[in-house]
């Protein structure tokens, strides 16, 4: 059974609209809601992979009812207090603030151009050899769920579970994430951009002949 928050190419959801390119925060508060997950990505407490399964595990009620941003400010509160940087009191105000011990990993303002551009890189060298070249036909798993922790987050998306594709681009080995969200280590493999048809992975689509892009991990394929 997918969760709450693996809803894509779901049916009834309507069009997809672009936003105006020149907008890029709704509200003033968006801005702050990504300034304030970066400084605390900075502190070294969780990494990406961690910090998107926080935001999916979030109450279903909640998860629907919130924002974009919500969702995003939800998580963080988790991941704050999940990884003892603040307590509950402290995040609800019910203590006087005292000076973290990690106050000196803080981002300071001149620091954060450079590590808007740096970003976080994925890429690393790896044992496990590819096994697929462009042009190969495979099969994503038929079930899309993380193999190594019940329930746990993975990027395999439920619509794309099952699904015949082709290698569209190899992008080398790169962290797991299955692995990575669960403090199980990088696991780097190699990673693959796959080439869908829409009749493939819906039965009805608008377009037949659309077709989306995933990057998928070695794991997730076999050969069709």
């Amino acid at each position: 059974m997918s969760r709450v928050h693996d809803m894509g190419g779901r049916f009834g959801d309507g069009a997809v609209v672009p936003e105006p390119e020149d907008e890029i925060f709704h509200a003033d508060w968006h801005a702050r809601a990504l300034a304030l997950t970066l400084a605390s990505g900075s502190l070294g407490k969780w990494n990406i992979d961690v910090s998107r399964h926080m935001r999916e595990c979030l109450p279903p009620k909640d998860y629907m009812a919130f924002s974009y941003y919500e969702k995003w400010m939800g998580g963080l509160a988790n991941l704050l207090v999940s990884t003892g940087v603040m307590s509950r009191d402290e995040l609800a105000g019910k203590t006087t603030a005292q000076m973290s011990e990690l106050a000196e990993k803080k981002l300071t303002a001149d620091q954060v151009a450079g590590a808007m551009a740096r970003g976080g890189p994925a890429d690393r060298e790896s044992t496990i050899a590819p096994v697929y070249e462009i042009g190969d036909e495979v099969m994503t798993r038929r079930i899309a769920e993380n193999v190594l922790v019940s329930g746990g987050h993975t990027r395999l998306p439920t619509y794309a579970a099952g699904a015949q594709g082709r290698i569209l681009r190899y992008h080398g080995t790169h962290v797991l994430p299955d692995s990575n969200a669960h403090g199980l280590g990088e696991a780097p493999e190699p990673l693959y951009a796959v080439i869908f048809p829409a009749a493939e992975l819906w039965q009805h689509p608008e377009h037949p002949r659309d077709e989306v892009v995933l990057d998928l991990w070695q794991s997730y394929l076999e050969p069709a």
